[in-house]
């Protein structure tokens, strides 16, 4: 495995549990990637602002957290999130039913209208999520996934009207679009998940997305990377390997399998998963652009997404706070672009988060994105001044919309997407994969296919696509294809 994210993390415990002999090279010094908490000046920060699904009983992380007896306890908050716009503030509870109850207590809800589209979305989320809670319906497929799937395709097709379309079609449809809570609500569910708004996301993937608060989600007390730790300790225990501070230099196709080049020396592998970028996977080969079109076409489309700029805070929190973590998405505009400071994502450690802060303080990870060709077609004094701006509009949109919560600060930190980079391991600091806007191109991938003969890319930009819980499960799906390949049982 190169990388130790989530999805090289998912593979290599699938395959360790399944006996197969596995190497994890992690560049920096902790797991997660993307994923991870990181130390600096004695203080724990989540490297991003966000929260993760995948916990319930019978979902992949937590199934993980029985069966391998990982040392992970999770907090569901209630709200789970508190979305604060200039004339309303939406806290989002436990209830799915008393979320739309909230919407349709504001002045001028459309309440049968509301009503109707969240039962609808309810049954296309049901099916979708589905699949995520038991990952063998999807792809490589056996005899009893396909005929599990003959027997649910009736299910399937109210998909078929949706594929290729934005869900602001479906809002102006149903008579939506002009309700401005809930257009706020779904810009910022669609913009931290399927990476752009509600106007342009593919319509399946927008309306499974909303679930998302709904299907497991909850704060890894101590932070991700706690669980992040414990999955690597699991490999361990298992029989496998995970070599930090280990960075892979290079990737050759050899007799039998592949060269891998490690800062601490040389190994041979028969299968490969990169936990990387396309571009950081092509750098790794040594592939010039138009060696290997796929990976070229993939890399493509990572670049019309988005870096973060980041603010990492050590607070004082508010007289009277409870010990739980919070989670804040401030929107400065309701009518402008989700990005560049106008919408922020803060996630707020807990008095229970042991070592992300001394007694009495909490940290805060804040993070908006960043349109990466913007960034990138700037010099480097173009750039530093550009995200300096747009730290400062987060610091505004901080002070005027959770003005508790940073009225005290005693430390603060700044991150662009070179930084970021150096936080994650992650090609040029691009967060969040490709972005999930209408068309049909969208389903092109959802199958775990290799760059090369038993070389796999896992990750956001691939099968199945974004989140922590997305890449994990793509892990175990490359992991199932590989353990085919080597004839190890289930």
């Amino acid at each position: 495995m190169v990388g130790a994210g989530f999805g090289g993390l998912g593979a290599a415990v699938e395959l360790t549990r399944r006996g197969a002999r596995v190497v994890v090279c992690e560049a920096l010094g902790y797991p997660g990637g993307c994923a991870s908490t990181f130390r600096r000046r004695g203080y724990a920060f989540e490297a991003g602002a966000t929260l993760f699904s995948g916990f319930a009983p019978d979902q992949l992380f937590g199934r993980w957290i029985a069966e391998l007896e990982l040392p992970v306890t999770v907090d569901f908050l209630d709200p789970i999130v508190e979305l604060r716009a200039p004339s309303f503030r939406l806290p989002v509870p436990l209830d799915r039913a008393a979320l739309v109850d909230a919407l349709c207590r504001f002045p001028g809800a459309p309440e049968g209208r509301l009503r109707a589209f969240f039962a609808y979305q309810r049954k296309i989320a049901d099916v979708l999520w589905s699949l995520f809670d038991d990952p063998t319906l999807l792809p490589p497929f056996d005899a009893a996934a396909v005929a599990r799937h003959a027997l649910r395709s009736p299910r399937y097709l109210p998909l078929l009207p949706l594929l290729g379309r934005p869900l602001g079609e479906l809002l102006a449809r149903r008579g939506l679009e002009g309700f401005a809570p809930l257009r706020t609500y779904l810009d910022a569910v669609c913009q931290i998940t399927v990476q752009c708004s509600a106007a342009e996301a593919e319509a399946p993937f927008a309306l499974a997305v909303m679930d998302y608060f709904y299907r497991g989600t909850g704060h890894v007390r101590g932070g991700i990377g706690v669980l992040a730790g414990a999955l690597a300790a699991a490999v361990t225990r298992l029989g496998g390997e995970v070599h930090l501070a280990n960075a892979v230099k290079a990737v050759r196709p050899a007799p039998g399998g592949f060269e891998i080049v490690t800062r601490r020396g040389t190994l041979h592998a028969g299968a490969v998963v990169a936990n990387l970028l396309p571009q950081g996977l092509r750098r790794l080969l040594g592939a010039e652009p138009g060696v290997l079109p796929g990976l070229d076409r993939l890399a493509a489309r990572v670049e019309e997404g988005w870096g973060a700029a980041m603010l990492y805070l050590v607070v004082t929190p508010p007289e009277g706070a409870d010990e739980g973590a919070h989670h804040l998405e401030i929107v400065q505009d309701p009518g402008a672009p989700f990005i560049e400071g106008n919408h922020l994502f803060a996630s707020i450690s807990g008095a229970r988060d042991a070592g992300r802060a001394p007694p009495g303080l909490r940290t805060i990870t804040v993070s908006t994105h960043l349109p990466m060709a913007k960034l990138r077609a700037l010099d480097g004094a173009g750039q530093a001044a550009y995200v300096a701006a747009v730290q400062a509009r987060m610091r505004a949109g901080l002070e005027a919309h959770a003005p508790e919560w940073v009225r005290r600060v005693e430390h603060a930190e700044t991150a662009s997407p070179r930084t970021f980079e150096r936080f994650t391991g992650r090609f040029a600091g691009y967060v969040g994969g490709v972005p999930r806007r209408a068309g049909l191109g969208n389903y092109a991938s959802l199958w775990p296919s290799p760059v090369l003969p038993d070389l796999y890319l896992v990750g956001d930009s691939v099968f199945p696509g974004q989140s922590t819980l997305a890449t994990a499960v793509g892990g175990t799906r490359v992991a199932e294809r590989i353990a085919r390949g080597l004839g190890l049982a289930a």
